[in-house]
């Protein structure tokens, strides 16, 4: 058998088995990897590179930012505003858990550290209010992808800086699918939860409680003020803001964050912070032997051997896209796809812009699906469920990301309208 055979078949059985993903993904590199007598040394360097990035050093950042804002009393006064504007609607946490992802993805720019700030904030109080742990968890991780869609985007800017073109037509480009697909997430919640019961004192949904909760979170609604006021004057980046803001208002203002606290926050972060690299130390791996044998590229030459209808190729795209999405991680996709689809969608007509577009949206989707789906480690830490259980919950919100996907390949205007009038 072929080293690509083992490794799939090796994944295969394991998973059957009830497997933990990532000994399944671990032991099938390692399988394949023995198969060509490679030193199984490999696996440690893979281990260096896969944590030695940027976007990964932010993620236990913001991982402490959540558990800070938590101590500190940011998130309490965050949620108690939040559930007296929806809190008369049936499922209405779960919405403000899909909104407060698009606005934060304005301030990450990065899937995983949106899942982790807003998560930290809403899966808790998601299970406080009835939902399920599994539910709470999937409403977090997949609402989690639009932080990669909505400007400013690192994913974006890899692709323009690879597809040579123009970062500025990236982000606007994605401000209308982004917006699109949070709206269409906050649809399936209200559908979702129509018969669930609203908690006894957020019935009445009364004006005077909602001043009260506007005046107590005073300082917890200016975090993204003074945040993003820092970031763009230059001042701070991104984690260091919020985190020295967090700190500042549970010391000085609120005057709920405690030494206990703090240490606390840091052995949340840490247990968290290891979960996750671990997982995606062996999903590495997996994806490394996954470019190394061109299995993309075979799939990619299949495809073009099969059809030459631009609407059946671009399926077979993002079909490819999200297949790909399920194993490896996204500035990997990025950079194996461009310089392969990239010529031959340009050459069927597509605007590069557009299937720029197309393409992070589509490793936006691969956040929060298996076995790679960094967003559903992440939130599973946090509410202390399996990945299957959230999985599960998570389908519906996956199947409305793709509706919004291909609607935004068959009506290009979609996304092409904004860089189309400022440009």
């Amino acid at each position: 058998m072929s080293p690509a055979g083992v490794l799939f078949a090796t994944f295969a059985v394991l998973m059957l088995l009830g497997s933990p993903i990532t000994v399944a993904l671990g032991v099938a590199a390692m399988a394949a990897l023995y198969t060509v007598d490679q030193n199984l040394v490999t696996l440690v360097q893979i281990a260096f590179t896969s944590v030695n990035s940027f976007p990964i050093m932010a993620l236990p950042a913001f991982m402490l930012v959540g558990a800070l804002m938590e101590c500190a009393g940011i998130s309490r006064r965050l949620v108690a505003i939040a559930e007296n504007i929806v809190g008369p609607i049936p499922g209405g946490l779960a919405v403000s858990t899909a909104l407060a992802c698009v606005f934060f993805g304005a301030i990450s720019g990065s899937g995983p550290a949106t899942t982790a700030a807003v998560g930290m904030l809403m899966i808790p109080a998601m299970i406080r209010r009835g939902f399920s742990k599994g539910y709470a968890a999937a409403a977090a991780a997949t609402a989690g992808g639009v932080g990669i869609i909505i400007p400013p985007s690192i994913p974006m800017v890899v692709y323009a800086v690879s597809g040579q073109q123009s970062i500025t037509k990236m982000f606007l480009a994605g401000v209308m699918p982004g917006i699109m697909i949070a709206v269409g997430l906050a649809a399936m919640h209200l559908f979702l939860c129509r018969n669930m019961p609203v908690a006894e004192d957020l019935q009445s949904g009364s004006g005077d409680s909602l001043l009260k909760a506007l005046k107590d979170g005073l300082w917890s609604l200016m975090a993204p003020v003074v945040i993003l006021g820092g970031i763009y004057g230059g001042f701070f980046t991104p984690t260091e803001a919020a985190v020295f803001y967090s700190i500042f208002v549970g010391l000085f203002i609120h005057r709920e964050l405690t030494f206990g606290g703090i240490r606390h926050s840091l052995q949340i972060t840490s247990w968290m912070t290891g979960r996750v690299l671990i997982i995606m130390f062996t999903a590495y791996a997996f994806e490394r032997l996954l470019v190394q044998y061109r299995i993309p590229d075979m799939i990619v030459e299949h495809i073009l051997g099969f059809t030459s209808d631009v609407a059946v190729i671009w399926m077979f795209v993002i079909a490819l896209l999200l297949f790909l999405g399920m194993f490896m991680e996204t500035l990997a996709i990025i950079l194996l796809a461009t310089p392969v689809l990239l010529p031959v969608m340009t050459a069927f007509g597509v605007d590069p812009i557009h299937f720029g577009v197309v393409l992070v949206c589509c490793c936006g989707v691969g956040f929060s699906t298996p076995p790679l789906g960094e967003n559903i480690f992440i939130a599973s830490g946090i509410a202390d469920t399996t990945l299957e259980d959230i999985s599960y919950n998570a389908l519906p919100f996956v199947f409305v990301t793709v509706g919004v996907i291909i609607l935004c390949v068959f009506v290009p205007d979609i996304v092409l309208f904004l860089p189309r009038m400022m440009y």
